[in-house]
């Protein structure tokens, strides 16, 4: 019974396919630059048999006064050389055009695939981890599908052609000369398969580096005020110094590979060298001869070399793109549905039935929560800190899916509309606002790229931004740094709420959306929420319950479950929990307005 055979050379070879995959667009560059590297190769072939012929034409006619094919030979050596350069030049273009190529496209591949992904799969990494991906993972696949891929070709032809005209030179010294293929492929493949694990561990090793640093720049005005420079400063340089002792592992590797190849190869053409110069003293070769053999040794020493190193290369990119692939592959838990429904005139009757949900092994955070909310009308959710506020609001825009129950929207549920459909008529306003490094023009027509400039100011003025982004000297075009730093607290609020007003949802996501701002940005925040939640269904996550006493619906939440619901009025008069909770509120804030 034969043993069975290992999976991983076809999951290598599948891999490889796979990576190759990405040059369908640039064929016919690659072919051309196929050909072009044949050509090449092939006047490689004649330089040995010009150059025996030198010898043969020159320095076996001392004395002679004929320099004509001396002259002929040298001519020809030229043209050899002139025409290996043009379509060397004519592959280097076209190669280097292929892997930029590729390269780009992977990571419009790679990028694409990530967004598409639930914000549970990025809760459990890094961002360093995965911009290290992005960046130096496929920087170190670039040189397999551009420059190895044909030195493949070129290899090939130049060693089996070397062979067979070494063969026909003297079947002897070329059976010494590939007496040394054996040992340089022995040695390629017990280096290569070391070398794609100590790979692959360096890029993990600076994957996690990136990310420790990704962290801290992010984070910076808290690691200063916390005066945590040297703590970071040092977790940064532990994990650069393990990716260090890794990239020395893998230098040591290649430091004793290249050695044991070039001792092997340069000891088969010394015994050439040693073999051959008796067959000229016996008249067997001529010394042109001799030498043609010898380049043409080198020529193979270098082809094995040459292959050498590409599968040392190859065990590299193939450590690196097994991590790409790895993203490619993950699949978001929030599945598309088969025949999805289509939207049309969406009223915004947002309902919830017997929902419940969880993190993984955190238990069930939201515990069989009903709940609708009319067209138009405004839902506010209070509760205790991990009451399920937040949760619930995620839910909505479909970020996770219920572990049991459903929503529905208009009476169809989410899960049979696609999440670009949900989405579409869905605007959220964080607390924390996310804008992008752009101008304010940009950020505020992020949910409507088609808008106008009158739409642009128009959203604007109704969020209560138009003043402020006039007083700037560039206006609207004003760059906003990296998330918005350039702008205070309330005025990136209220470019999300002009944001939001020009994508016109029919339902609106308020999460604290004032709870972080003084006195005077909470009043225009608070007047330009109130524009833009007219005649839109709302959800309002309120930390000071004064701002939502004007709600429709009142939701408290409490342990993952709503425990009273109604109006403001209603609420107090029934006493519990929302009343204690305003009481408390009440009474920190006249604490505060008396001095101490």
């Amino acid at each position: 019974m034969n043993p069975p055979s290992s999976p991983k050379p076809r999951r290598d070879l599948g891999q490889l396919r796979r990576l190759l995959g990405y040059t369908k667009p640039y064929r016919a560059g690659l072919v051309v630059a196929i050909i072009a590297t044949l050509v090449s190769s092939g006047f490689g072939l004649l330089f040995p048999q010009v150059i025996g012929r030198l010898i043969d034409a020159s320095f076996l006619k001392i004395g002679s006064a004929d320099t004509g094919p001396l002259d002929r030979t040298v001519r020809l050596l030229i043209g050899v050389f002139a025409l290996q350069a043009l379509f060397s030049a004519i592959q280097s273009y076209l190669l280097s055009r292929l892997g930029e190529g590729v390269v780009a496209d992977l990571r419009r591949t790679v990028y694409a695939h990530l967004l598409t992904l639930s914000p549970r799969f990025f809760e459990a990494r890094k961002t360093g981890e995965i911009t290290s991906r992005l960046t130096s993972d496929i920087s170190t696949v670039q040189g397999v599908v551009s420059n190895a891929l044909v030195q493949i070709f070129s290899q090939t032809l130049t060693l089996v052609g070397t062979v067979i005209i070494l063969f026909l030179t003297n079947w002897q010294l070329a059976l010494l000369m590939l007496s040394i293929v054996p040992v340089v492929v022995l040695a390629a493949v017990f280096f290569g398969r070391q070398l794609r694990k100590v790979s692959k561990e360096f890029q993990d090793r600076v994957a996690d580096a990136n990310a420790r640093a990704e962290e801290a720049i992010g984070g910076v005005r808290v690691v200063q005020s916390f005066t945590a420079e040297p703590i970071e400063s040092r977790h940064y340089s532990d994990l650069i110094g393990a990716s260090f002792a890794v990239a020395l592992r893998r230098a040591r590797i290649r430091a004793t590979f290249n050695p044991v190849v070039f001792f092997a190869m340069f000891s088969a053409i010394a015994i050439v060298l040693w073999f051959g110069g008796r067959l000229v003293i016996a008249g067997a070769l001529t010394p042109g001869q001799l030498v043609s053999f010898l380049v043409y040794t080198f020529s193979v020493a270098a082809a094995v070399g040459s292959f050498s190193g590409l599968f040392s290369q190859f065990q590299e990119a193939l450590g690196a793109s097994s991590r790409i692939f790895e993203l490619l592959d993950e699949q978001s838990e929030l599945k598309e549905a088969s025949r999805p429904l289509k939207l049309q005139n969406v009223q915004g009757q947002v309902t919830l039935e017997h929902v419940s949900f969880g993190y993984g092994d955190r238990g069930l955070v939201l515990q069989d929560v009903s709940l609708g909310a009319k067209p138009g009308e405004v839902v506010a959710l209070v509760g205790p800190s991990g009451a399920g506020k937040s949760t619930l609001i995620s839910l909505i825009p479909r970020f996770y899916d219920p572990t049991s129950g459903r929503i529905l929207l208009d009476g169809s549920d989410i899960r049979e509309l696609t999440l670009r459909d949900l989405r579409a008529n869905i605007a959220l306003v964080p607390q924390e606002t996310q804008l992008f490094s752009g101008s304010i023009a940009e950020n505020i027509r992020y949910g409507k790229p088609q808008a106008s400039d009158t739409e642009v100011v128009e959203a604007a003025q109704a969020a209560n931004a138009h003043e402020f982004i006039s007083s700037f000297p560039e206006g609207y075009k004003t760059v906003v740094g990296e998330r918005g730093v350039k702008l205070s607290g309330g005025q990136r609020q209220r470019v999300a709420i002009a944001r939001a007003l020009l994508k016109n949802p029919r339902i609106l996501i308020l999460d604290e959306a004032t709870s972080s701002l003084d006195s005077e940005s909470e009043s225009l925040v608070q007047e330009a929420l109130e524009r833009l939640m007219q005649g839109r269904t709302t959800f309002v996550i309120a930390h000071r319950l004064s701002t939502i006493r004007g709600a429709d619906r009142i939701v408290v939440l409490d342990g993952g479950e709503i425990v009273q619901q109604g109006s403001h009025a209603e609420l107090l008069m029934a006493g519990g929990l929302y009343k204690n909770l305003y009481e408390l509120q009440f009474a920190d804030s006249i604490a505060t307005r008396i001095p101490g």
